[in-house]
């Protein structure tokens, strides 16, 4: 089992990793003096297979619980689906101490804690992430948000939950794809801040793949230490730190709102937006071919998309636009001078932006 620890200050928390630990939930909430009662937020999947070790274990510890069941896509991080969840909470918190587990993926993580940061001007959370992805990015950091129409995560707050606890043997449910969509995230953090993993990843796809504990154990654990000191330093991107997460993302979460958040799942569209800051860090001299070349290869090697079918360039560009990395007119976009050393780049011609997107279509 792994500890680690986002440091900040009366805010900070433990990250919980390791195998058949599921049992020992209940000593982390007693010692956090969370509230008596949780209110469980998840998906109908995970309740079936799941739901009664979760509620056992609460109940054998002198817990209340309640499962509100969301649907596992990313229309449940809506105002309208974040409305329905909170009106449901507020008639189970009738005389009790209530606390929200996220138990899920990034859409139940991120619909919990923006949950947790209105209601009530804030109530305690709990992130159990339950996929790959999750684990090692989503849950950890405190960024909570719901959807607009017009872009991903516009509407949000910075709220941190009192503890994470990453039980690995969740994962064994997963199919290969959305392992593979968690692999996006944790090739993004070697492409930043960690050449080791980068190295390590190029020879462990068949281990990621047939859930070997221990390589998963490590990645799960690097990309968790690497996430808590970057919002340990630089909480709500004030630094400019912490923007160096968003490595891939932008034009990611382009790509999902231009395919209205079908055909493509998250990690794919973050593969995607990966090899074209790749590209477009070449285009711009900061690193070679043979390295984007590289990062290509590593990402196809996850099974991750390096091509997209079926979005126009117009499609993602006017996503793109509305971007919370705009500064007024100006864009900013995560770039790369080699392995663990990103930099972020201001106001890069359109030109320059849609010769890399069409490399990859």
């Amino acid at each position: 089992m792994h500890k680690v620890k986002v440091n900040l200050g009366k805010r900070s928390y433990d990250i919980i990793i390791g195998k058949l630990i599921f049992k020992r939930l209940t000593n982390y909430l007693r010692r956090l003096n969370v509230g008596s009662d949780a209110y469980i937020i998840t998906n109908a999947l995970l309740k079936n297979k799941y739901g009664a070790i979760l509620s056992k274990v609460l109940l054998k510890a002198g817990f209340g619980c309640r499962f509100k069941i969301v649907l596992d896509s990313e229309r449940s991080k809506s105002l309208a689906s974040a409305g329905n969840v909170i009106k449901d909470l507020a008639k189970f918190d009738q005389k009790r101490k209530v606390f929200i587990i996220a138990f899920g993926g990034g859409v139940v993580g991120d619909l919990s804690g923006f949950i947790a940061s209105v209601y009530k001007r804030g109530v305690a959370y709990v992130q159990i992430p339950t996929t790959l992805l999750a684990q090692v990015d989503s849950a950890i950091g405190g960024k909570t948000a719901v959807d607009l129409d017009l872009g991903k995560n516009l509407v949000g707050a910075f709220y941190q939950p009192r503890l994470v606890f990453s039980e690995i043997d969740f994962l064994k449910t997963l199919d290969k794809r959305q392992i593979a969509s968690g692999m996006a995230e944790v090739i993004k953090y070697a492409i930043i801040k960690d050449n080791n993993l980068f190295c390590y990843l190029e020879t462990k796809h068949g281990d990621v793949f047939n859930a070997d504990p221990a390589v998963l154990e490590n990645i799960i654990s690097s990309c968790s230490r690497i996430k808590a000191t970057i919002a340990g330093r630089d909480e709500k991107e004030v630094s400019g730190l912490r923007t160096i997460l968003n490595f891939g993302h932008t034009i990611g979460h382009a790509i999902e709102s231009a395919c209205g958040y079908k055909g493509y799942n998250h990690g794919e569209a973050v593969a995607l937006g990966m090899v074209v800051v790749s590209n477009l860090s070449c285009r711009l001299g900061f690193i070679d071919e043979r390295l984007a070349l590289r990062i290509e290869n590593l990402i196809k090697l996850y099974g991750l998309p390096v091509k997209l079918k079926g979005i126009s360039i117009g499609k993602i560009i006017n996503a793109y636009y509305h971007d919370k990395k705009f500064v007024g007119k100006q864009n900013r976009l995560v770039l790369i001078r080699g392995i663990a050393k990103p930099i972020l780049v201001s106001d890069v011609a359109l030109d320059l932006i849609k010769e890399a997107i069409r490399k990859i279509v």
